[in-house]
């Protein structure tokens, strides 16, 4: 039996990017402990990986009939996430323009919290590669507001199910959406 688009990307996440110990022994952004970590920069800096997540997202923007103009995150875990989505796009003959949030606006030139080829007033779908609390995604809707954008949609590769993570980035008033849990990778 062939795998689906999503059993084949939760296959390589879980050969690649997931990691348990019966100890907790991975520190997190956090700053907590836990026994397993997912590392998707190994998945998405795959070619395979890269293309199943960039198809994957432009598949359920259109199953959930959402217009955008772009779709980003804060830099780095969103950004592979992005540039896939973006060019999957553009192979189905639409245009869906990545963007970056940087952690930090820079301290030359624009001084650009966000760059890309979108603009104030566009709308546009935040994502990130991991959610534990929230944080970084938070941080990366925020930046968008606050540049303008209009957030029509969280989109989560994978919610580590800790931390209501996934609970405080709806506080923010937008719908989220994850692709898998860590449920995906601890029952198969």
């Amino acid at each position: 039996m062939e795998l689906s688009d999503r059993e084949r990307l939760r296959d390589i996440i879980k050969s690649v990017s997931y990691n348990y110990n019966e100890r907790p022994v991975y520190k997190l952004v956090s700053g907590a402990l836990s026994n397993f970590y997912f590392n998707l920069k190994r998945t998405s800096m795959r070619p395979d990986g890269l293309y199943l997540i960039g198809k994957l997202v432009f598949q359920k923007i259109q199953d959930l009939n959402i217009t955008v103009k772009g779709i980003g995150g804060l830099t780095l875990g969103a950004d592979p996430i992005a540039y896939a989505a973006s060019m999957y796009s553009y192979q189905q003959g639409k245009e869906l323009y990545a963007f970056v949030v940087r952690k930090e606006p820079k301290q030359h030139g624009m001084g650009l919290p966000v760059e890309g080829l979108v603009q104030s007033g566009d709308p546009v779908i935040v994502v990130d590669d991991v959610v534990t609390t929230g944080g970084s995604t938070i941080k990366a809707i925020r930046a968008a507001e606050g540049f303008g954008l209009e957030v029509k949609a969280v989109f989560v590769i994978v919610d580590r199910g800790e931390f209501n993570g996934i609970e405080n980035i709806k506080a923010c008033g937008y719908p989220v959406y994850s692709f898998f849990t860590l449920e995906d990778f601890t029952n198969h």
